[in-house]
């Protein structure tokens, strides 16, 4: 089925706030579009289709389409604060336990797959979750087709290939490089499209190398980054993470992504004020490698690792006024 034979099923925009496109993927890009959506109801998630481990992995393996999981987030977060939303959030984000074949699958998963497979369309079947949930915005794949994230890894004494995102994520080693398999993928229209109307484009936080930056290895997408006049901003991670940056400051965060992207440019990058008293170089970095201000605030949640997304609001909207776009009051 064609997607422009489908019924209008994009939730009304209600065309209040800044259009804002926030890319990531799995709880980091939840912090953000959870902060986001307190800011303006234009709002648009483009999530990494790369997961390959549990459910998601399972459900791609068999059925043969986008891993759901980093989707099914993304939607979570958008979810209405009401006795609607708060239900159907906790629907789908429902894993089962049992002793059979459905152990491990989360309901959103099955569900979103399920509507791919009646609408053979990815972004049709994100449109109805979307309606049913309520959602406060739009969530859209980064690419039309499943992905594989390979990366060079330095161990002691050797250089190896580790594939996929579950193996990455865990790697013990020093990631020198990543890339995607195919090299070249398509991205969906509709995500060109949000990313040439937004007025802000927001990378991160999120596992660096699996959820932030596959963003800006699809040359297409890439691009479509480059040539945007919205404001463009890194929201940094609170600390380096188990697994795949366990051995980098945030500094070399913003080596790593330079390395990947040299031609990218940033308006802002976001960081946990505790941060810059730990690494006062990041101001540096930050201008030289990006030509990007740093905008520091208090981001941390009382839970170990995680932001506070109403902190984080606060210093979204704190940066957009320094950037010139109004935010409605009643945000």
């Amino acid at each position: 089925m064609e997607t422009e034979d489908l019924p209008q099923i994009i939730p009304a925009a209600k065309d209040k706030g800044p259009k804002i496109v926030s890319f990531g993927g799995g709880h980091g890009l939840y912090s953000a579009l959870r902060a986001f959506r307190l800011l303006t109801e234009s709002l648009t998630a483009v999530v990494t289709v790369a997961d390959d481990g549990g459910s998601s992995g399972r459900l791609r393996d068999e059925l043969g389409g986008l891993p759901p999981g980093d989707l099914r987030m993304a939607l979570a977060a958008l979810c209405d604060d009401g006795n609607w939303g708060q239900t159907w959030r906790d629907v789908i984000q429902h894993r089962f336990d049992s002793e059979g074949e459905l152990s491990g699958h989360s309901v959103g998963n099955l569900l979103i797959s399920a509507l791919w497979q009646i609408h053979g369309d990815h972004v049709a079947g994100l449109d109805w979750m979307a309606k049913l949930l309520r959602a406060h915005g739009r969530v859209l794949p980064m690419s039309s087709i499943p992905l594989t994230i390979e990366a060079d890894v330095k161990f002691p004494g050797s250089f190896q290939v580790v594939r996929g995102q579950s193996v990455l994520a865990s790697t013990l080693g020093h990631v020198e490089t990543v890339r995607l398999d195919p090299p070249v993928p398509p991205a969906r229209h509709e995500t060109i499209e949000a990313v040439a109307e937004a007025d802000v484009l927001n990378l991160g936080p999120g596992s660096w190398y699996t959820s932030v930056m596959p963003h800006l290895l699809v040359p297409s997408l890439a691009e479509a980054i480059g040539n945007s006049s919205a404001v463009k901003s890194l929201t940094l991670n609170l600390s380096s993470s188990d697994g795949e940056t366990r051995d980098l400051s945030l500094s070399e965060h913003l080596a790593s992504l330079h390395r990947h992207a040299p031609s990218l440019e940033l308006s802002y990058v976001l960081v946990d004020e505790a941060a810059t008293r730990v690494e006062p170089d990041l101001e540096r970095c930050a201008r030289e490698m990006f030509d990007a201000k740093l905008w520091a605030g208090p981001l941390r949640s009382r839970r170990a690792g995680q932001h506070d997304s109403l902190k984080l609001a606060a210093c979204y909207r704190d940066m957009l006024v320094d950037a010139g776009i109004g935010v409605d009051e009643q945000w």
